[in-house]
């Protein structure tokens, strides 16, 4: 196997003209240049260098190497570059999952950021399946947003907000004229399900059983704007978060909860073992920046 490092050595000789050229230009003794275009000629099975005068010149033989080692060195440079954009985040390829109502509010304007200030960096997005960690557990994904808390081995959780329930009611139903309800007002309405089961369901279970009961359920539709409708219908009453509402329904009335307010925490999943990586910390501020906001 023919050795790079004497490859450009060579490339020096005949580029300078002169082996003693060539060792001051590189730093080295003449022998040792010497020693060293020795050797790959004995690599090579054929001489490289011809002396011609008080100089030297390339063989065919050693042209050839000379102008691969040329090509080598330019790869070598456009790597170097290539892993340094890489590494200050100018460019890379980002692998998000999210669910659909942190779409809107959080990955949007995060989104838009990123590529605002890392326009190199290639972003993957994905609406979430049921659960996305084993995604980023097992690299497939660099960032998942989930409601949790749900901790996992292998992953960490970055909190970004807490999304509070708001009470949905029939726009004719008496509670509607207040300002806001205690969430016992609902404990013997009829409920509209609007949530798979999961964190999302079990956030509204919680601070339900924390007043005193558990909700009747008479009909389950499991996205929010199904929910509303229902609602609209005067089938009974339901929860949706802040995030969910973007949609409003014009026959329902949105209320305030107290006492207590039901909320979900919305994170930031990463893998645990995740190197830096410039982009990704520039995406989880941006993601923390519009949940702020």
């Amino acid at each position: 196997m023919l050795d790079v490092r004497r490859m450009q050595m060579l490339a020096a000789v005949v580029s300078s003209g002169s082996v003693t050229a060539a060792a001051a230009r590189l730093g080295y003794t003449p022998s040792a240049i010497s020693q060293q275009v020795a050797a790959l000629e004995k690599e090579a099975g054929t001489e490289l260098l011809e002396r011609v005068g008080r100089g030297v010149r390339p063989t065919a033989a050693g042209l050839l190497l000379t102008e691969y080692a040329d090509a080598i060195g330019r790869q070598v440079a456009e790597a170097e570059t290539a892993l340094g954009d890489l590494l200050a985040g100018r460019t890379g390829r980002l692998s998000v999952r999210y669910f659909a109502t942190a779409g809107a509010h959080l990955v949007a304007p995060a989104v838009a950021r990123l590529r605002a200030e890392h326009p190199g960096v290639q972003i993957d997005l994905k609406l979430t399946g049921p659960d996305p960690l084993p995604d980023v557990r097992e690299g497939r994904a660099d960032l998942a947003l989930v409601v949790g808390p749900a901790d996992e081995d292998g992953v960490r959780l970055l909190h970004l907000l807490d999304d509070p329930y708001l009470a949905v009611l029939p726009a004719a139903h008496p509670l509607a004229a207040r300002r806001s309800i205690h969430l016992t007002d609902l404990a013997d309405e009829p409920w509209v399900g609007s949530e798979w089961p999961g964190p999302c369901l079990e956030a509204q279970l919680t601070a339900c059983a924390t007043a005193g009961f558990h909700p009747r359920f008479v009909v389950d539709s499991e996205d929010y704007a199904t929910a509303q409708g229902f609602v609209a219908a005067g089938l009974g009453v339901t929860l949706i978060p802040r995030l969910g509402l973007g949609g409003r329904h014009p026959d329902v009335a949105v209320r305030r909860i107290r006492g207590p307010e039901p909320s979900r925490a919305i994170h930031a999943a990463v893998r645990q073992t995740a190197l830096p990586q410039p982009a990704l910390d520039a995406f989880v501020e941006a993601l923390r920046d519009a949940a702020a906001s």
